[in-house]
């Protein structure tokens, strides 16, 4: 299996990470993971685009250009000879000795790999269960940053509780999930929450977005409130790995009497269409 290490494609088992890269000690870096199709990658240009504005934003700048990478990206999906699944991506701040501020002369690390992922067909069909917690993360959620701690810690109590994924609560109002952003329909117009510094905007909420305006379907990004979303009609989460996956609990509480609605069933199957 081949992988991108900086600018060079290698085998995996050749491979050898530094212990001081500060992707390790800090979680200083960004990341983007991007689904492939018929060895074709999904949305390439929107994920790169977001994956280099997370990087500046963190005052990180890739030595590779945007379409240098991209090139290198789907060699290593025809070098790897993947059908369907995805590519993982990220960047760090480079090597340095562990101390938390930096010279700026150090050198950005890039790493790329691919990964299988499925279509979850059993959950698109069946709907999930979901917890709610509070959103107890930093303020720059816009920034698909390497510091997932507290998406990890609250995807393992949703895991550990047979629940799919954590639904996150800011002041009373949803913002989204540990890996996912959410949707309510609530008498027919769908619901999200605005693309903020508070959520990570999403590149399938994105397509999903630019799917609603094109079919006429009526939606707003505008916050709701926990209890707006207890009482919805339908509520879905959507991300690159899950596509749309119906919610039919939360809390315990069923939502759309425990099965798939039927707009977020139509919304499925138009974004499969749209693949």
């Amino acid at each position: 299996m081949k992988v991108i290490i900086n600018e060079d494609l290698v085998n995996r088992k050749d491979v050898n990470l530094e212990i001081e890269d500060r992707g390790y000690q800090f979680g200083d870096g960004v990341y983007e993971v991007i689904r492939i199709y018929e060895s074709v990658p999904y949305t390439l240009d929107e994920h790169i685009e977001r994956f280099y504005r997370s990087a500046y934003e963190i005052s990180i700048s890739p030595q590779l250009k945007k379409e240098e990478l991209k090139k290198k990206l789907i060699r290593l999906i025809q070098e790897n000879q993947v059908i369907n699944g995805g590519i993982y991506v990220q960047i760090t701040r480079g090597i340095a000795p562990r101390k938390h501020h930096y010279d700026k002369s150090i050198s950005p690390q890039l790493l790329a790999y691919t990964l299988p992922l499925n279509q979850l067909k059993k959950e698109q069909k069946e709907g999930v269960a979901t917890l709610t917690g509070e959103d107890l993360r930093w303020l720059r959620c816009d920034i698909k940053s390497l510091n997932l701690l507290y998406n990890v810690m609250m995807k393992q109590k949703a895991y550990e509780n047979g629940a799919f994924e954590s639904i996150l609560i800011r002041d009373g109002y949803v913002t989204e999930g540990t890996s996912s952003n959410v949707f309510m329909i609530k008498d027919q117009v769908i619901y999200t929450h605005p693309a903020n510094h508070l959520i990570l905007d999403g590149i399938t909420r994105r397509e999903l977005l630019n799917l609603f305006k094109q079919k006429g379907w009526n939606y707003e990004e505008s916050a709701f409130l926990k209890e707006e979303l207890m009482s919805a009609d339908e509520v879905f989460i959507t991300s690159t790995t899950t596509e749309v996956i119906p919610v039919v609990s939360i809390d315990g509480l069923h939502i759309s009497n425990g099965v798939p609605g039927s707009v977020t069933k139509e919304i499925l199957k138009a974004f499969t269409q749209r693949i």
